[in-house]
């Protein structure tokens, strides 16, 4: 198996010259000419490919926005990439949004999706291991940092009575998980689609839990408070692409899947389009502002705040901008 390249890829996308062109022969303002270019981060897992879908459509080109793309293993790494003004906007989960709040300033400008079914706890298969609780001495390959890494830390593992030190944590990226599980390097993993989607069809690992009972894993698109105060118009354009592609996935989830189908392919994974198909079914794409977020939110920063995670719960009237999802959906 090829391991995805975990280097930074960035492409500069601008929008049609032809249609400004035509727009200035007739006297309007072409609507891009107003809006900043966005510098987009993701992960290259599958809760990453509604944003890759959105920068192959077209839509964010049709709604007059450039983008630049930064594609990394994890959203946590994009969260640090924001925190360090690298890169305007990227999703991750609430967690690493709560940190990244926290450390950064950063602000959520949407829900966009759920992800909860795509994360699994996977333990080699040869292991003949059931449950969360046998993974005790063992090695458990963990993106350290991330999301899914310390919800399985915080919550999965210790209602399975399993402490730090009682298993011996890996740290590893995401997108090496299946590879070390083939060379028998971890006995288990915690990942998300399509790496366990791959391993369970190769024969490599069994299902011991997935996330949905944890947590529903809301997936958040956050942004730095300097682009959103200074480039409101971009940001209500930007989500106009959203709403558009969220219709894609509910419409036409064939053609949303070929695509992200042909990054995955292109990277040297073996997969077939109906293992991968599964896989992305298991993404929920639908933006908006869901009333039990705080709540929820409110939860999982009690445990940052009691882990020394973060300093303090935040101010959810000042973290969630729920307004420009408001304005795009006008």
């Amino acid at each position: 198996m090829t391991i995805l390249h975990k280097g930074l890829t960035r492409r500069h996308v601008m929008a049609g010259a032809s249609a400004g062109v035509l727009a200035a022969g007739l006297g309007v303002k072409p609507a891009s000419a107003a809006l900043e270019t966005v510098r987009q981060g993701y992960q290259t897992n599958m809760w990453g490919m509604p944003t890759y879908y959105l920068l192959r459509s077209g839509l964010l080109e049709k709604h007059g926005v450039k983008f630049e793309e930064f594609a990394v293993p994890s959203g946590n790494l994009t969260m640090q990439q924001m925190v360090a003004r690298q890169v305007d906007m990227g999703t991750y989960a609430g967690p690493s949004f709560a940190i990244g709040h926290d450390k950064g300033g950063l602000v959520a400008i949407a829900m966009i999706e759920y992800v909860g079914k795509t994360a699994r706890v996977m333990a080699r298969k040869e292991l003949g291991i059931t449950k969360v609780e046998q993974l005790k001495g063992l090695k458990v390959a963990n993106q350290t940092g991330s999301s899914t890494g310390n919800i399985f830390v915080d919550q999965i593992a210790t209602k399975a009575g399993l402490k730090k030190g009682d298993y011996q944590e890996v740290r590893m990226n995401t997108n090496d998980m299946v590879a070390a599980m083939s060379a028998k390097t971890v006995d288990a993993m915690v990942t998300v689609e399509p790496y366990n989607a791959i391993a369970e069809a190769d024969g490599l690992a069994v299902t011991l839990v997935d996330f949905f009972s944890f947590d529903k894993l809301p997936v958040f698109m956050a942004a730095t408070p300097e682009f959103v105060d200074k480039h409101p118009d971009t940001v209500v354009a930007y989500l106009k692409a959203w709403l558009e592609v969220a219709k894609d996935f509910k419409e036409q989830p064939k053609k949303v899947a070929d695509v992200i189908y042909a990054f995955y392919t292109s990277k040297g994974y073996k997969m077939a389009p109906e293992t991968f198909a599964k896989a992305l079914a298991r993404v929920e794409v639908q933006p908006g502002w869901p009333s039990d977020l705080v709540p929820y939110m409110t939860k999982h920063s009690e445990i940052l705040v009691q882990e020394k995670k973060i300093k303090e719960v935040p101010d959810w009237n000042k973290a969630f901008r729920t307004d420009f999802l408001k304005k795009a959906g006008a």
